[in-house]
């Protein structure tokens, strides 16, 4: 069975992580959320819009060969601590070093960025590309793929994100049937 990593941080956008890991545990992914470790961190993370998640692990307890992807959902204050955290900045580093898939969405590719893990192609939430650079950035796609990075645009686009990766992690069959199950005629 395919795994996937999506670490949350304070400040972290709740429809984007939470339609991450519902869609791709309708998909057939086991899916392991992971808070940040520190003086004030504890299992429950609470989003930027007031929506407190329970994490189901520690992110100093993560080993990258037990997941085939991490995911990081966007959201400013999420991102900024996901960019600031060397934990994270090194798990990025270690899921690139090993092949896996690293992907991010909305402002999440800066953190990918400052990891030095980004693609050259990707795509984020308009104007965070200013904080990565110009080139390279696309506004057009719901999601971009190059090599195994794949980025996403923001809220809106959170499903077709998450179709998208069930569709590289665990194939045509169960993309087709989770985004004709959810009613995703618009990925």
């Amino acid at each position: 069975m395919a795994s996937v990593l999506i670490p949350l941080a304070e400040g972290f956008e709740e429809i984007e992580a939470v339609s991450l890991i519902d869609i791709m545990r309708r998909g057939g992914i086991d899916v392991r959320s992971a808070y940040l470790d520190g003086e004030f961190e504890t299992d429950l993370v609470l989003g930027a819009n007031g929506i407190t998640v329970q994490a189901d692990i520690s992110i100093k307890s993560i080993v990258v060969d037990d997941f085939d992807m991490i995911v990081l959902p966007g959201g400013w204050g999420g991102t900024n601590r996901l960019a600031e955290n060397a934990i994270v900045q090194r798990v990025l580093r270690e899921f690139k070093d090993s092949d896996k898939w690293v992907s991010a969405m909305c402002a999440a590719p800066y953190a990918l960025h400052v990891a030095g893990v980004l693609s050259h192609n990707y795509t984020c939430y308009p104007s965070v590309e200013e904080k990565i650079r110009d080139d390279g950035y696309s506004d057009k796609e719901k999601v971009v793929i190059d090599g195994k990075v794949m980025t996403s645009r923001g809220p809106g686009t959170a499903i077709c994100f998450a179709l998208a990766i069930v569709k590289e992690l665990v194939g045509v069959e169960s993309y087709e049937a989770v985004k004709s199950g959810t009613l995703s005629d618009f990925c």
